[in-house]
């Protein structure tokens, strides 16, 4: 077992690495940024499609709540139909943030975020290239609304919303290394001391601004000279792991990347969330608009992994009152309100789980299968797919419930999720209780003696 280990700390290591990398750090801090706004927004789509979910809600919902549809709908669509803006200001911010700490240099995360939206917003007009002219699409019909090259769907302008996240991300990483280069080598407008600091940095900005421009002009007029833009470029690589995302193999290894690096103390869920995040995010914006995608939203802490990484829910509860050894039963007990919320680290340092050969096989298990069974459940149409953002942290059953707009299916399908798990489990966890039992009582034999 001690080899599998050794593997794992060899296979797993750089991944870690990974989290280290200032832009998987700037989009982690964007997905994060975006919970409030995506959690509010779906709040209201809940309440939108609650009557499709318990129909007797219907008359009375015709006569009061959908009276007000179009006022509260405006939430919503300043939330998710319009996330990439969030995550542009974000990357802009945060990865100028990073730069500037790390690097000393005199780049400011505010004009980060701004020439990272500026340079996004450059590029979301679509253009075509024809007669060796430059031309802002124009399309009206009953199938499509492209005004001034602005294609326009039901929740507004279409590229704005979770279908230009990656686009947001290309572009904010684009902006900051400009802005970092232009400064790094003095391409810059240098102000008295005597000017406020908010004016200089605004001319501090205003070459960097310039040669963003330009760069930005140069890859969409070399693209729609091509045929194409930076957003159907994107959508190629990124297209493709998004399909994967939606195959069984492939959660499959997403749950199973997350626990290889658990397994050697690396905090598996915040790396591997912080690539798939805008998967997630933009598969539940599919859903709502009839999609059936079951890796959307709060997937994971919906189904998959009820008590936290390892799905470790009916474990706790097993040993804070029923485990025979005292050292498993009081940890027990201090992980269970925690756990409630999905929050495992005191069994997963404290058991523990890591570096355990003892735990590690169900550790694996448990969160695939419980993923598999969620995944085919919403596959098969058993249940509604994930259409709302829910807190990580709602107990088992809340998440199903409200994510999937009231289907009570869901709700017993995360407590069926929870008792798989701990089958798998219950095997392991009582070797490992009566092990320790036995170390217990001869400890306390030997102090008698």
């Amino acid at each position: 077992m001690s080899k599998g280990f050794g593997f794992l700390e060899k296979f797993m290591g750089p991944m870690a690495k990974i989290a280290q990398f200032k832009l998987v750090r700037a989009v982690m801090a964007a997905g994060v940024a975006s919970i409030p706004f995506t959690i509010v927004g779906s709040m209201f789509l809940v309440l939108n499609i609650l009557p499709d979910t318990i129909p007797a809600l219907q008359g009375i919902f015709d006569s009061s709540v959908f009276r007000l549809q179009d006022l509260y709908m405006v939430a919503n669509k300043a939330t998710m139909g319009i996330l990439a803006l969030y995550f542009s200001i974000v990357i802009g911010y945060e990865l100028t943030k990073i730069y500037a700490d790390e690097e000393d240099i005199d780049i400011n995360p505010v004009s980060g975020a701004l020439l990272s939206l500026f340079a996004f917003f450059m590029c979301i007009p679509e253009l075509v290239f024809v007669d060796g002219r430059f031309s802002l699409i124009q399309s009206i019909s009953e199938d499509e609304h492209v005004i001034n090259g602005w294609r326009m769907v039901g929740d507004g302008v279409s590229r704005i919303g979770t279908s230009g996240i990656f686009t947001a991300i290309i572009m904010g990483v684009i902006s900051v290394l400009v802005y970092r280069f232009c400064v790094k080598h003095n391409w810059t407008i240098t102000m008295p001391d005597a000017v406020p600091e908010g004016v200089s940095r605004a001319f501090t900005a205003l070459i960097p601004t310039f040669v963003l421009a330009f760069v930005v002009l140069i890859i969409n007029g070399v693209l729609v000279a091509l045929g194409t833009d930076i957003f159907n470029i994107i959508a190629i690589p990124f297209g493709f792991v998004t399909k994967l995302t939606d195959t069984w193999i492939g959660i499959v290894i997403i749950y199973f990347l997350i626990h290889a690096l658990w397994l050697v103390g690396i905090h598996g869920a915040n790396i591997v969330d912080a690539l798939v995040k805008p998967m997630l995010l933009s598969n539940m914006a599919a859903n709502a608009a009839g999609a059936n995608i079951p890796f959307a939203g709060e997937f994971q802490n919906t189904y998959v992994v009820l008590g936290g990484s390892g799905a470790t829910l009916g474990m706790t509860i097993f040993i804070a009152f029923l485990a025979r050894s005292e050292q498993l039963k009081v940890l027990g007990r201090a992980s269970l309100g925690p756990s409630i919320f999905n929050i495992n680290e005191p069994i997963i340092f404290g058991l523990p789980i890591v570096y355990n050969p003892f735990m590690a096989i169900p550790f694996f298990l448990a969160p695939i299968t419980t993923a598999s069974l969620a995944y085919w459940a919403t596959k098969l149409q058993l249940v509604k797919p994930i259409i709302a953002q829910m807190p990580w942290p709602s107990p088992a059953g809340t998440g199903a419930f409200i994510g999937t707009g009231g289907d009570i299916k869901a709700v017993i399908l995360a407590f069926i999720c929870v008792i798989v798990a701990f089958i798998i489990y219950f095997p392991f966890i009582k070797y490992y209780d009566n092990k320790l039992y036995r170390e217990e009582q001869g400890n306390g034999n030997n102090v008698n003696a």
